[in-house]
């Protein structure tokens, strides 16, 4: 039997994972703040903690791997679960309400697999003894698991759903026998050992250089060349930088205590700070201009610039805004030149300047000035 980590964002015969049933959810802003440098928007902290200490750590068990390094296995992540997209992650890595869990790899035809995976961990892992389900964050078949699991936060346990164990042993997977990651065939070939699709491959490659895009981000911005409205609305967005993110928080007259509660559950009662159309609605009131209260409405304002114009479209000023699957807006930044945006992410955050890459579901912007 090949022994592989499923994934479903382009499925391997015989092989589907949890990320089918999880990009059907709404891909609610969760709480993060990367603390280890490397701003990346759409990860929660104790995974982003996760696949940097994984990447430090796995040449003490691949001692001939090069190469390896948080962004690989963030795009990995990032196909296979969404980063534990919905999941309370504990400060040690568990993420176990509710795991996350494929379908049955019973040849059913559910996820389109047809072959039979028979039971390995008598449902230690999947929670059942008739089959096989991928697991965790990573989505390894326990089969797999129980040759590339690795203890991550040094609590003696090998718990595929532990956000520091699957992110190291992802990692000792992907090194196989000693690969160089730095090299771009290499690279390809240990995630297409992941899933073999070349699909599969395109679509973590994509997700990588867009968190190694993050990783080398800048944290300043210059209005030298910015001039008139915008420099007044991008100088009030920046001076707010480190207000904490409070749901619900934000006027036209700056930082308000939030209300309850974010989609993921977490309250902005007690916050005083800026969710991110509360930043916006400040910002440009600056100028005058009243913005509505929420990303969704604003996305109504000025001059619509598409998302298939791509980000060069913007200009230092604009909003930028992030939809959901089914194009509705859930999220607003504001573009402060040079692929940058003034940002306040998502509870648990503060205000900041992130890539507008860093998030994905990109859905254009809107010019008010």
């Amino acid at each position: 039997m090949l022994l592989v980590a499923a994934s479903c964002a382009a499925p391997l015969s015989g092989v589907l994972s949890a990320a089918a049933q999880l990009s059907a959810r709404n891909q609610a802003l969760e709480e993060e703040e990367p603390v280890l440098g490397g701003r990346a928007a759409d990860i929660p902290p104790t995974m982003l903690a996760a696949y940097k200490k994984a990447s430090g750590q796995v040449r003490r068990h691949v001692p001939r791997c090069r190469g390896m390094s948080w962004p690989i296995l963030a795009g990995i992540a990032k196909v296979e679960s969404n980063h534990a997209a919905g999941r309370p992650i504990a400060a040690n890595g568990d993420i176990h309400r509710p795991r996350i869990l494929g379908v049955l790899l019973n040849g059913s035809g559910a996820g389109q697999n047809r072959t039979v995976f028979p039971d390995t961990d008598a449902g230690r892992w999947d929670g059942t003894a008739h089959g096989e389900r991928a697991v965790g964050p990573f989505q390894f078949l326990p089969a797999t698991w129980g040759s590339v699991g690795r203890d991550g936060n040094s609590d003696k346990t090998k718990d595929p759903h532990n956000a520091f164990d699957a992110a190291l042993g992802a990692a000792v997977y992907l090194c196989g026998r000693g690969r160089d990651l730095n090299q771009r065939t290499q690279l390809h070939a240990a995630i297409y050992q992941y899933n073999r699709s070349q699909e599969y491959v395109n679509n973590v490659s994509s997700r990588i250089a867009q968190y190694r895009r993050a990783a080398t981000s800048s944290t300043t911005v210059e209005l030298a060349t910015v001039s008139g409205k915008a420099k007044i609305v991008l100088r009030a967005a920046l001076a707010q930088r480190g207000t904490p993110y409070a749901w619900g928080g934000g006027t036209a007259k700056g930082p308000s205590t939030g209300t309850c509660c974010s989609p993921s559950g977490k309250s902005g009662a007690g916050i005083r700070g800026f969710d991110c159309s509360g930043l916006t609605t400040y910002a440009y009131a600056q100028v005058g201009i009243a913005l509505p209260r929420t990303a969704h409405a604003q996305a109504g304002m000025g001059r619509r610039i598409p998302a298939s114009s791509g980000t060069r479209a913007l200009r230092p000023g604009d909003l930028v805004f992030y939809a959901d699957r089914g194009g509705a807006i859930f999220h607003v930044g504001l573009y402060a030149g040079k692929g940058q945006m003034v940002n306040a992410a998502r509870p648990g955050t503060r205000v900041r300047l992130d890539r507008v890459d860093a998030m994905s579901s990109y859905a254009g912007g809107a010019r008010l000035l």
